[in-house]
């Protein structure tokens, strides 16, 4: 494997980005040329990777429904083993992996091209922890889709739209909605609906986001009695009456949303159950 590249960004707090590939990028590659590629996100707590094998599993779901080749080498083992050696390299505390696979350019049916590989280790705050709070709102310009792949996390000309209209709006994320006019997801995640001791969170055959993340905390939560669990199809009235609403997102973290349009929501309630959740790690 190929260290391509060290790169170290500061912005409002400090993130470190390690980007390794498994080969060099050649001229005519199609994660750039046709956006070929899935990504998926890994995470990393205390120095070692939580959730692994959700996240396997996810990814390797994800290559299937994209029609590509899967290397017999690419076991949960491996991957285990080609993180670690990183986060062990690079003193990584926290941080969230964003690991791209993309299809190689050659001379046969593009089920049976090969793959490669190429991943980001983003050193972020505690990934079970809330962070930061969240405006958004609802974007009606356009919609997603509800298909086979609408749940996984392939190239979507949809959020690069939506990411320049929040810029420009002031918010930090906005609400999807499908075909149906009914909620699918954010830019970045999913969200979560608490109203009184139930949590709403929409299908993903409403255009939701498979996520490891979101599965491992929606079990502990029903494990643990904490709220019942609903998955819904919801029109856009119904966000206003949550009276707590959260984004979870396998690409940036946790978010409580505080505002939607004219509407404020409170967080203690999704606070606690997140610090529960986070306290179950500190005991494996």
């Amino acid at each position: 494997m190929d260290d391509l590249s060290f790169i170290f960004c500061y912005k409002n707090y400090r993130i470190l980005e390690l980007s390794f590939t498994s080969e060099h990028f050649l001229p005519q590659n199609r994660a750039f040329l046709y956006g070929d590629a899935i990504q998926v996100s890994f995470f990393v707590r205390n120095s070692h990777l939580i959730m692994a094998e959700e996240c396997y599993f996810y990814l390797m779901a994800s290559m299937r429904k994209m029609r590509m080749a899967i290397p017999l080498s690419y076991t949960l083992e491996f991957f285990q083993n080609l993180f670690e050696e990183k986060i062990r390299e690079n003193n990584v505390t926290h941080a969230i992996i964003h690991f791209f696979v993309y299809r190689n350019t050659e001379n046969k049916p593009l089920s049976k091209s090969g793959i490669s590989y190429y991943f980001e280790i983003e050193e972020v705050d505690d990934v079970v922890s809330m962070q930061r709070d969240f405006e958004i709102d609802l974007i009606k310009e356009i919609n997603v889709n509800t298909n086979l792949l609408s749940g996984i996390h392939v190239h979507c000309p949809e959020n690069i739209y939506a990411e320049i209209y929040a810029k420009e709006n002031d918010l930090d994320d906005v609400i999807f909605l499908n075909p149906n006019k009914r909620i699918a997801r954010s830019i970045y995640g999913n969200l979560l609906f608490l109203e009184e001791n139930r949590i709403k969170i929409p299908k993903t055959t409403e255009g939701a986001y498979i996520s490891p993340l979101l599965e491992n905390f929606v079990t502990f939560i029903h494990k643990n009695n904490l709220a019942q669990i609903q998955e819904s199809e919801m029109i856009a009235f119904e966000s206003q009456k949550a009276e707590e609403v959260l984004l979870m997102s396998d690409l940036k973290g946790i978010f409580a949303v505080t505002k939607i349009r004219n509407k404020s929501f409170g967080k203690g309630r999704f606070a606690e159950m997140i610090e529960k959740w986070k306290n179950s790690f500190d005991q494996n």
